[in-house]
């Protein structure tokens, strides 16, 4: 297939899902009797408010102004295996404590835009870095063969290594030779993969960020960095490698709490194999997420964080033995008239 077929291929997969929303929007409006003012105030893909429901088709990335709001959900077992298979009937979504109607739901194994961020700090272990690579190598293949990538590395600042390729081993060359030195911009690295995978081809917008966590060098706070991956919708998983911390050292606990606000998954891999296995599960997961849309029936433009809930509507019996991750929540601010 030549260069346009490829990029068209691409282009149709995206906009795919993106249309299905819009369709869901119109139909669900009509049937409300919802007046041209009502119309005109809806929410944006990450949760704020914007005019009506437009599709924006550009060369750098495809985005959808909706009065949805998107929730990625992945459910695993008990031992951290993914669950699919899973129907409409089986979620409960809540906002702010009010249980919502859901709108919009998908399943499908979608291809997504991917940032690769990795620390080449002067804190980090050489050889655990080559076995990251070895790992990345099968989270490569595994991962949906349509998937993008963008590659960041960082130490005293960020580095734009790869900006959206679909090239695997492109991604691996830039492990090959990782010269670690420097302090450690952690939070301006993840500002900028999530800048970078938010502009991507695909609405499935993900990073795998691989570091010790160790943070000594960032402009971006770690409150900015919240409210931005909070606003942004991208899930990160966090695989933790490097040199044993400091004493006092709060490296796991920024880790932690990077996955959990985003609605990821963060990994302590202590050997290649416990490694082989993190990087496996994390392509598993982005293949087998569930997509939950909402149209908040409590929606309050008060620039505050509304928490999201998601359930499982199941026998208890069958729910114990799962687990449901899904972000945090979104911020809910009107976004100034175009004039």
């Amino acid at each position: 297939m030549g260069n346009k077929g490829v990029i068209r291929e691409m282009k149709l997969l995206a906009v795919r899902q993106v249309l299905v929303i819009a369709l869901v929007n119109i139909a669900i409006m009509v049937a409300a009797g919802q007046s041209h003012n009502t119309t005109n105030r809806v929410l944006s893909g990450d949760g704020s408010l914007d005019q009506q429901p437009v599709i924006e088709d550009t060369q750098d990335a495809l985005k959808l102004s909706t009065d949805l709001v998107n929730v990625v959900v992945t459910v695993t077992d008990r031992s951290g295996k993914a669950i699919d298979g899973l129907q409409k009937e089986s979620f409960r979504v809540s906002d702010d404590k009010v249980e919502q109607p859901i709108s919009f739901f998908s399943e499908e194994d979608t291809p997504a835009s991917v940032g690769i961020v990795f620390d080449t700090s002067g804190s980090m272990d050489e050889a655990a870095m080559q076995r990251a690579r070895e790992a990345l190598s099968g989270f490569i293949e595994t991962s949906h063969p349509q998937d993008e990538f963008s590659v960041i590395g960082f130490g005293s600042s960020p580095q734009l290594l790869l900006d959206r390729v679909r090239d695997g081993k492109a991604v691996l060359d830039k492990f090959t030779y990782v010269n670690t030195t420097g302090n450690t911009a952690l939070y301006d690295a993840v500002y900028m993969g999530v800048e970078k995978v938010s502009h991507g081809v695909y609405p499935k917008h993900a990073i795998v960020l691989i570091s010790d966590g160790e943070e000594n060098n960032s402009r971006c706070s770690f409150s900015k960095l919240r409210r931005t991956l909070e606003e942004s919708g991208v899930v990160v998983y966090t695989v933790r490698v490097g040199k044993p911390p400091l004493p006092k050292s709060t490296g796991g606990l920024v880790m932690d709490q990077i996955a959990a606000i985003t609605g990821g998954k963060a990994f302590w891999p202590k050997n290649s194999e416990s490694m082989d296995q993190a990087f496996e599960q994390i392509a598993l997961e982005l293949r087998r997420q569930y997509s939950i849309g909402y149209i908040p029936t409590n929606f309050a433009a008060d620039g505050k964080l509304h928490k999201i809930k998601v359930a499982l509507a199941v026998p208890r019996e069958v729910s114990r033995d799962m687990v449901v991750r899904n972000r945090e929540g979104y911020y809910a601010v009107a976004k100034p008239t175009a004039r």
